[in-house]
């Protein structure tokens, strides 16, 4: 478990506090007032030992720093210049070796597979070249990841065009990229950037409003961050934690992790990845989270296993269940199954449960069944649960289920020790993962929480940790301060963070304890109803399955 060494009130638990020990000089005319706001802002020109550990050393930097609210700042980061020795290049995804005919080609390979696809480009015209691609050691990965294949050398991304239908003409599949966007061990330290980034500040001690999540009208739906911050009146939101997109891995929306809202448990954890939770005890940490859930009947020994909570059964976003193919273990942006499985509902699910075929039970309030029904799909009782049993488990609970009789359900998230996690009406919890920095120390966990995958070349590795990409960070400071963090990238005006990056980043920026949050097209920060940051995804906002929204005071 990892946890500050401060406690403070819930209501003042809400922005993120910049640990940046800085000292704020305001410019002859400035005026940077934030978008529906009073409140002045300063420009900053913060000591150069107080720099993010990014790029370089010796970068300029600068940082605006908006008070939204007493305890309350947002301060936007430029870090860096224009680097004109990026360039745009195309990138070969090289065949596969394993003896699997279906294996897909990946974007690594081995030093001769990659030179013999290269030597075959070269051959029909198209100048290919090999890169050894070497990563930055993390706690449990990292290190050689293999070799890939570029051609070319392009000014702009449409200049890469014709060398692209050259590389798929001879049967090889290609795409253009942008070599800022490179984690390329080493080249940090002689990167020029530029990046862009946001970061919200919460002081306990002068902050009197909210920090909670919110996942809009249902889970099954998605939201932008900045409609469910407009519907709730929040001074400031960034988006939250991993959730399903595909409605061929679940429900859209639905979070692919732990997630609890005003106290209530609304999903389950994938195996024991790290989840920022605001706590009932006034307390933000970052902890590792397992599952526990039941069924059971009064004056019956028999105890059904829940698999799951507020999910399609048969399908585990991210994995990390019980007997699920292929493994048990966290697989980011995999989607596990399980033919046999029990999964509870609750009515912030939506209008109508999963149809399919299998059982279902309705509970209402009390826990009594007040229907059985042979197939999938029924609106969820205000207050109670409803029950579904695929395969194997249908006979399981249709044993104990029966119209009239009382079920008991039971959904914990246990911590580290084993011991249920306490939790209140302001109890919230965003899942998230890999942990970034553990005790004021770095420690990414990219293997343990699932962004490793075997068989595969690397290449999962090689493009979600090891390359810069749009991030959000959450973490708490040495004096109990909460920070949240978006990085713009996917851009040649911001290039994005490595998870070792956004380690880095955060632990620069005096988080003790830091995890990363959804990041890529999802990362967006909103201030007073507008984005702030620029978001990566082509037309514009993503729409999330869940928030952190910073509220202001509550009326007495």
């Amino acid at each position: 478990m990892i946890t500050p060494n401060h406690r403070f009130r819930r209501a003042s638990i809400t922005a993120v506090a910049v640990a940046l020990p800085i000292t704020f000089l305001a410019p002859v005319g400035a005026s940077t007032a934030a978008p529906g706001t009073s409140h002045q802002a300063a420009a900053v020109a913060p000591d150069p030992s107080a720099k993010l550990d990014l790029g370089a050393p010796g970068l300029p930097e600068s940082s605006t720093v908006t008070t939204l609210a007493p305890g309350l700042t947002r301060t936007s980061i430029t870090r860096g210049t224009p680097n004109q020795d990026f360039f745009w290049t195309a990138e070969v995804a090289v065949p596969s070796t394993s003896p699997d005919p279906d294996a897909p080609a990946s974007a690594l390979s081995t030093q001769a597979k990659a030179q013999e696809v290269a030597d075959k480009l070269t051959a029909a015209g198209v100048v290919a070249r090999v890169e050894h691609v070497q990563s930055p050691q993390l706690a449990d990965a990292g290190g050689d990841l293999g070799y890939r294949v570029r051609a070319g050398h392009f000014t702009a991304k449409t200049d890469g065009a014709a060398t692209v239908a050259q590389i798929q003409a001879t049967g090889y599949k290609s795409s253009v990229i942008y070599t800022g966007w490179d984690g390329d061990e080493g080249s940090s330290e002689n990167d020029r950037g530029p990046w862009k980034l946001e970061v919200l500040t919460i002081d306990p001690k002068e902050f009197r409003g909210d920090l909670t999540s919110s996942f809009g009208p249902n889970l099954e739906d998605r939201e932008k961050t900045s409609q469910l911050a407009a519907a709730s009146g929040a001074l400031a939101a960034t988006n939250g934690g991993y959730f399903v997109m595909d409605p061929a891995a679940g429900a859209p929306g639905d979070p692919a992790g732990a997630a609890v809202h005003d106290g209530k448990v609304l999903s389950e954890p994938i195996g024991d990845r790290p989840s920022l939770i605001i706590g009932a005890k006034n307390e933000t940490s970052i902890q590792r989270l397992h599952w526990h859930g039941t069924v059971t009947a009064p004056g019956n020994t028999a105890e059904l296993a829940l698999d799951g909570l507020n999910r399609v059964p048969g399908l585990i976003r991210n994995c990390g269940g019980t007997d699920d193919t292929p493994t048990n273990l966290p697989l980011h942006d995999f989607t596990c199954t399980d033919a046999n499985e029990i999964v509870a509902f609750t009515a912030e699910f939506g209008a109508k449960t999963p149809s399919g075929p299998g059982l279902e039970a309705v509970l209402d309030a009390h826990g009594t069944v007040t229907a059985l029904n042979n197939t999938r799909g029924a609106a969820v009782p205000a207050g109670g649960h409803t029950l579904q049993a695929t395969g194997a488990e249908v006979d399981k609970l249709s044993a104990l289920a029966r119209p009239g009789s009382k079920l008991t359900v039971n959904t914990a998230l246990l911590n580290e020790g084993g011991k249920p996690l306490k939790t209140s009406a302001t109890t919230d919890v965003v899942n998230g993962g890999p942990t970034l920095v553990q005790n004021g120390e770095l420690n990414v966990t990219a293997k343990r929480d699932g962004m490793v995958r075997t068989g595969d070349g690397n290449s999962f590795f090689y493009g979600w940790v090891h390359k810069r990409n749009p991030r959000t960070i959450a973490g708490v400071d040495a004096q109990g301060r909460t920070l949240l963090v978006t990085a713009d990238g996917r851009q040649t005006t911001s290039l994005g963070l490595s998870i070792k990056e956004s380690a880095d980043v955060a632990r620069s920026l005096g988080m003790v304890n830091a995890i990363n949050l959804d990041g890529g097209g999802s990362t967006t920060m909103v201030q007073s109803g507008q984005v702030v940051n620029s978001p990566s995804d082509a037309a514009g906002e993503r729409p999330v399955g869940d928030a952190l929204l910073v509220l202001p005071g509550r009326k007495p």
